[in-house]
């Protein structure tokens, strides 16, 4: 009897400790010099992923208490006078901010003429193909297999790994002696950065807060260090904003309630 009381007890006590690893948090989030390094487990939490934009612009911590998120991150490019999206941003299959709709893009005679750079900049996404998740990190125009779909992407940029593509996404114009005369999102210069990358089947999260501001070269070059197989740039300086369940609250701005911004990853 005893014996079989003690089977019973394992095998509840196995089935336990089974469920709580199943349903553990996919996530380990360190901070060292000023930089936040996140690894979620790409296995885990390819269903629990989305992007999302805003009608209105609002702070990275509203989006996280809104949608009820465990982490948040801030995601693409807008412009704070029209409250219009300068990057893709799809959710549920749909795209939701398209910069073909700014009107201000369209109107700026330099951005037009290099529009097609500005549309084909980098986005992360979350592909499906028969049932099952994986991630990308590629220019936007990149087809996806004829059996995939795109489940939820962010547009930002430039891309860092493999290669760095400053000028091809028209974050930096030369003249025809070479010499920069245009750069956009302060890629030149020290500032916060959100970084997003992945390394075999997880996805790698980078806040550079201003305790340790980073040029794009130097934020390149970490996600080297960091064997990253390929990496992005995410909205920077005063955007770069963190929120992680009710511990962790990173903004990088002057404002204590953060920057308005547009669109957000959050981990549902």
């Amino acid at each position: 009897m005893k014996k079989t009381l003690l089977i019973i007890f394992l095998l509840f006590f196995s089935a336990f400790v089974s469920a709580v690893w199943a349903f553990a948090e996919p996530i380990k989030i360190d901070c060292e010099n000023g930089i936040y390094h996140i690894i979620l487990d790409g296995i885990k939490v390819g269903k629990k992923l989305e992007f999302v934009s805003s009608e209105k612009l609002i702070t990275n911590k509203e989006a996280h208490f809104t949608s009820a998120s465990i982490l948040t991150i801030n995601a693409g490019f807008f412009d704070p006078n029209n409250q219009k999206t300068i990057s893709y941003i799809v959710t549920d299959r749909n795209t939701v901010a398209d910069p073909l709709l700014n009107e201000n893009l369209l109107s700026n005679s330099v951005l037009r003429q290099n529009m097609d750079k500005i549309i084909n900049r980098t986005e992360f996404r979350v592909v499906e193909c028969d049932g099952k998740y994986h991630y990308e990190i590629v220019p936007h125009k990149t087809p996806v297999e004829f059996t995939c779909s795109i489940v939820t992407s962010a547009q930002g940029g430039p891309m860092l790994v493999p290669e760095l593509r400053l000028e091809e996404e028209f974050f930096i114009l030369k003249n025809s002696d070479g010499k920069i005369i245009r750069e956009s999102a302060s890629v030149l210069e020290k500032t916060a950065r959100t970084i997003i990358g992945l390394k075999g089947d997880d996805i790698h999260i980078l806040i550079i807060t201003n305790k340790n501001p980073k040029t794009i070269y130097e934020a390149r070059d970490l996600c080297v260090k960091l064997g990253l197989e390929r990496a992005m740039a995410f909205d920077g300086g005063s955007s770069t904003s963190l929120n992680y369940k009710k511990s962790i609250d990173i903004v990088s701005t002057s404002d204590a309630g953060g920057r308005m911004l547009k669109s957000f990853m959050i981990l549902k």
